[in-house]
C-alpha cells in the first residue's frame, strides 16, 4: 500500500502544480498571447518550421526529452535511498525542471525559434553566444555517444525488443506521407501502428528475437575458422554503427517524414506502456506484492566507500527526471519551431516535464518495490539469453529487501552502481515484475518494458542529432567553415564525432559512451544553469520577476560545478589522480567555458535591467507559395500535423 500512496501522492502533486504554478508562469510571467504569430507560421518552410497540433508536438517533445536519462539516473540514485531520489524528482520537476523547459520554449518562441545559444548573443553578448554553442557541441556529443551506447546495450541484452523498435520507423514514414501529402488524420493510423508494434513485441519474445550475437557467431563462408562477429567486433559496436547511420537519415529528412509521426506513434506506445506500469503498481500495491519500505531503505546507510557524496551528486545523477539542460535544446531547437500557438506552450513545455517527472517516480518504484517482488538476472551465453532467478543456496527465490540488496550490493562498489547496463536492467526487470502483476507472463512483460526504454532512447538520439546539426551549422557560420554550414555536412560531422567517441574512446571498441557517462550528469546540469541564465536575462530586461528562475539558476550552476571538481580532483578516484586525461580535458574545458559565460553575464547585469535587447532584423517578404515550393496550404496538409 505504501508504494501506491507514494505514486498517487506524486501524481496528484504534478496535476495540481500544472494548474496552479504552471498557469501562473504562463499568464502572469510570460503573458502568452493567442494572437502572437509563432515562428512555425512566420518562418514556415515545412522542413524545420511547420505549424503542428499541440497533441502531436506534445508527443514529439515528451518522447524527445524523456530518453534514458529519467530511467538510468533514478535507477542509480536509489542506492542513496528512495526518499532523497523521490523528493528531488517531485520538487525538482515542479519548481525547477518544468520552469526551465517552459522558459526556454517561451524565450525561443519570442525570438523566431532561435536556440537559447543564439538568443544569448543579443540578451548577454556575442561572446556568450559563441561559448554557449561550444558547450552545446560538447554536451550533445556526449549525449549522442551515451544514448547510442544505451540502445545498443538494450538490443544486445534484450533481442526481443529489436523488431518492435525498428518496425516503427517505416510505419512512421508511411503515416507522415499519409498525413502530410494526403491530408489524412494521424490518430487512427497511429492506433493501428500501436497494434502492430505490440504484435511485434509478441513476435520478438516468442518467435523472432533478433539476436545479432547469435547470427554473427555463424562461421564465415569458405573460412576454416572465425565468425562474422570476430570479423566485425562486438554486437554493441555493430548496433552503434547501424544507429549512427539511422541518425544521419533522421536528421536530414524533413520533420514531417519521420520525426513527428514516429514520435506521435511512440507517444501512444510509451503512454500505453506507462499505463501498464501504473496499473501494475496499483494491483501489486493493493495486493501487497510491491512494498516500497520493506524492499529498499528510505535513506541508505550501507554506502560503498568509493561512492561520491549525495551532496551534490544526487542533483546530477538524477538529471532528466528532475531537470535537464538537454531539454532546453529540445524546447528551443525543435518544439519552438513547430508550436502552432503561444497558448500551447504551457501544455508542451511545462506539462511534458511533469509527465517525465511521473516517469522518474515510476522508475524509482520499479527499481525498489518492483525489484523487491523477485529479482531476475539476464545471463548472456553462447546459446542466447535466458532469465535466471536469484536464489539462496537452499533454492529459495529472493524477494523484498534481500532481492533489492542482491541487485544493489554495496560490496560491488560505486563503479558497479554507476554502470549503464545493469541499471537499465534493474528498471526493465523491476518494471517487468510490476507489469507481470497484471497477469501478463514475465518474459512478455520484460519485453514490453525493454521496448519502452529503447523507444525513449531512440527518440532522444535522433532529436539530439538534429539539434547537433543546428549547433554545428551555427558555429560554421560564425567561424566561416562553408562545408559544415549545410545540413548534410553538419550532420555527417556530428555523426563522425559522436560515433568516434562511442566506438574508440574506451579501452575496447564500443565502450566510449560508458567512459563519458561520468561527464554526462554534470555537463547536462551546467547547461541547465546556463539556459536559466538566458531566461533570467530575458525577464530582467523586461522588468519582470526573476527570483523564481534565479534561485534554480544558482543551484544548477553550483551543484554541477561542485560535482565536476570533485570528479576531477578527489584523491581516491579523481580523473587527475588516475591520469584519465580524456575526462580531465572535457571537464576542464566545460568548466572554463562556464566560468567565462558567467563572467560575461556579470559584466552585462547592471547595464541590462529594463533595457530591451536589439531587435531581430526584419524578415524578407515571401509568399506562402515561395516558402512551400509552389504548393498551396491545401497541398501540404495544413492542420493535420
Amino acid at each position: 500500500m505504501d508504494t501506491l500512496l507514494v505514486a498517487v501522492g506524486s501524481f496528484v502533486g504534478f496535476i495540481v502544480a500544472y494548474h496552479t504554478y504552471g498557469r501562473w508562469l504562463s499568464k502572469r510571467i510570460f503573458a502568452v498571447d493567442a494572437n502572437a504569430r509563432p515562428p512555425s507560421h512566420e518562418l514556415r518552410d515545412d522542413v524545420d518550421f511547420i505549424p503542428t497540433k499541440k497533441s502531436v508536438i506534445f508527443g514529439h517533445h515528451f518522447t524527445s526529452i524523456a530518453g534514458t536519462g529519467p530511467i538510468v539516473g533514478p535507477a542509480i540514485a536509489v542506492f542513496w535511498g528512495w526518499l532523497p531520489a523521490l523528493l528531488w524528482v517531485v520538487f525538482g520537476s515542479i519548481f525547477i525542471g518544468a520552469v526551465h523547459d517552459f522558459g526556454a520554449l517561451m524565450v525561443s518562441l519570442r525570438n523566431r525559434g532561435q536556440t537559447v545559444g543564439q538568443v544569448a548573443e543579443r540578451l548577454i553578448s556575442p561572446r556568450a553566444s559563441l561559448l554557449f554553442l561550444v558547450i552545446l557541441f560538447f554536451a550533445l556529443s556526449i549525449v549522442l555517444a551515451i544514448f547510442g551506447l544505451v540502445i545498443a546495450l538494450i538490443f544486445a541484452m534484450y533481442p526481443e525488443s529489436v523488431l518492435a523498435v525498428w518496425i516503427s520507423m517505416p510505419i512512421a514514414i508511411a503515416i507522415g506521407f499519409w498525413a502530410y501529402r494526403c491530408g489524412g488524420d494521424l490518430l487512427i493510423p497511429s492506433l493501428i501502428a500501436l497494434v502492430i508494434i505490440y504484435g511485434c513485441i509478441l513476435l520478438g519474445v516468442y518467435v523472432a528475437p533478433i539476436d545479432l550475437g547469435r547470427i554473427l557467431s555463424l562461421p564465415l563462408i569458405g573460412a576454416e575458422t572465425g565468425s562474422w562477429l570476430d570479423k566485425f567486433g562486438s554486437v554493441v559496436v555493430i548496433w552503434t554503427i547501424i544507429l549512427m547511420i539511422y541518425c544521419f537519415m533522421a536528421s536530414v529528412l524533413p520533420v514531417w517524414v519521420l520525426l513527428q509521426p514516429r514520435d506521435y506513434v511512440n507517444s501512444h506506445q510509451l503512454i500505453l506502456a506507462l499505463g501498464l506500469l501504473m496499473l501494475g503498481l496499483l494491483v501489486a500495491g493493493l495486493g501487497g506484492q510491491a512494498n516500497l519500505t520493506e524492499s529498499a531503505p528510505a535513506i541508505a546507510e550501507d554506502i560503498p566507500l568509493d561512492a561520491p557524496p549525495m551532496w551534490p551528486f544526487l542533483f546530477i545523477t538524477i538529471a532528466c527526471g528532475a531537470i535537464s539542460g538537454f531539454h532546453c535544446l529540445v524546447s528551443s531547437g525543435t518544439s519552438s519551431k513547430q508550436l502552432n500557438s503561444e497558448t500551447d506552450a504551457q501544455y508542451v513545455g511545462y506539462g511534458a516535464m511533469l509527465l517525465e517527472g511521473a516517469l522518474a517516480v515510476v522508475v524509482i518504484l520499479a527499481c525498489c518495490a518492483g525489484v523487491g517482488m523477485g529479482a531476475f538476472e539476464r545471463t548472456v551465453t553462447e546459446k542466447g539469453h535466458q532469465y535466471v532467478a536469484i536464489q539462496t543456496e537452499s533454492g529459495e527465490m529472493l524477494a523484498g529487501r534481500a532481492a533489492w540488496t542482491a541487485r544493489y550490493d554495496s560490496r560491488k562498489g560505486w563503479k558497479a552502481f554507476n554502470a549503464l547496463g545493469p541499471k537499465v536492467g534493474a528498471f526493465i526487470e523491476g518494471g517487468g515484475n510490476l507489469v507481470a502483476a497484471l497477469g501478463i507472463r514475465l518474459e512478455l512483460a520484460i519485453g514490453i518494458v525493454a521496448v519502452l526504454v529503447a523507444s525513449f532512447a531512440a527518440t532522444t538520439l535522433d532529436t539530439a542529432t538534429r539539434l547537433q546539426r543546428y549547433v554545428i551549422q551555427e558555429l560554421a557560420g560564425k567561424m566561416h567553415v562553408p562545408p559544415l554550414a549545410n545540413k548534410y555536412g553538419a550532420t555527417f560531422f556530428a555523426i563522425v564525432a559522436a560515433g568516434s567517441v562511442a566506438l574508440f574512446a574506451g579501452e575496447k571498441p564500443g565502450t566510449g559512451g560508458g567512459i563519458l557517462w561520468p561527464l554526462f550528469g554534470a555537463t547536462n546540469q551546467l547547461l541547465a544553469g546556463l539556459a536559466f541564465m538566458v531566461t533570467v536575462f530575458y525577464l530582467w530586461r523586461r522588468n519582470k520577476p526573476i527570483l523564481f528562475a534565479a534561485l534554480p539558476m544558482l543551484l544548477m550552476l553550483l551543484m554541477p560545478a561542485w560535482a565536476m571538481i570533485w570528479n576531477m580532483f578527489n584523491p581516491d578516484s579523481g580523473w587527475w589522480h588516475n591520469q584519465n586525461y580524456l575526462l580531465m580535458s572535457f571537464g576542464t574545458t566545460i568548466l572554463g567555458l562556464q566560468i567565462w559565460i558567467i563572467a560575461e553575464g556579470v559584466i552585462m547585469w547592471s547595464k541590462s535591467r529594463g533595457v530591451l535587447e536589439e531587435r531581430l532584423p526584419p524578415l524578407e517578404t515571401t509568399t506562402m507559395a515561395e516558402t512551400t515550393g509552389g504548393r498551396s496550404c491545401r497541398d501540404v496538409g495544413t492542420g493535420h500535423l
